[in-house]
């Protein structure tokens, strides 16, 4: 099997994820950073890991998922400030499905990742504030060695 680990990362969360995918992944594989990812057509599965943005995959990745198409096998996963099963991390992963209708879900995660302090200061001085900003806090030190014992586990039974 032929793997393809894509990633978008702005702190270094969601690539610490995408490496820990890469390294249990088995057979060949291939990771790149969204700016430099090959077309998937030549990969079996696809994981594809982002950041959320306005409580959507980045828009890098949001242009990457719809290449993903029928018969590929493809993986979601994603660091954000939001708690661990929020309804608005479950949001943006439904969203990310959608980009990549045709595609065979194998499988998603996701985790907090602690946001840079410039950017809460940002969305702390908005008028109408994130949903996840009372979440952030918590998610100071994610990914953290929990997180990504989870995820290679979840890679290990694909």
């Amino acid at each position: 099997m032929k793997s393809l680990v894509v990633y978008s990362s702005q702190t270094g969360n969601t690539k610490k994820l995408a490496e820990a995918v890469h390294e249990v992944l088995k057979g060949e594989k291939d990771i790149y950073a969204i700016a430099d990812a090959p077309d998937p057509d030549g990969y079996d599965l696809v994981a594809v890991g982002f950041w959320l943005q306005a409580g959507k995959p980045d828009l890098k990745t949001a242009d990457y998922l719809p290449k993903i198409g029928s018969g590929k096998r493809l993986f979601l996963f994603a660091t954000h400030g939001a708690a661990a099963g929020s309804a608005h991390a479950k949001n943006a992963m439904d969203h990310a499905k959608g980009l990549a209708p045709d595609a065979d879900l194998a499988g998603i995660f996701s985790c907090p990742g602690e946001v840079n302090p410039k950017i809460l200061e940002k969305v702390k001085a908005k008028p109408q504030t994130p949903v996840w900003l009372d979440d952030a806090p918590n998610a100071i030190g994610h990914p953290d060695s929990v997180d990504i014992e989870k995820l290679k586990l979840l890679i290990d039974s694909l």
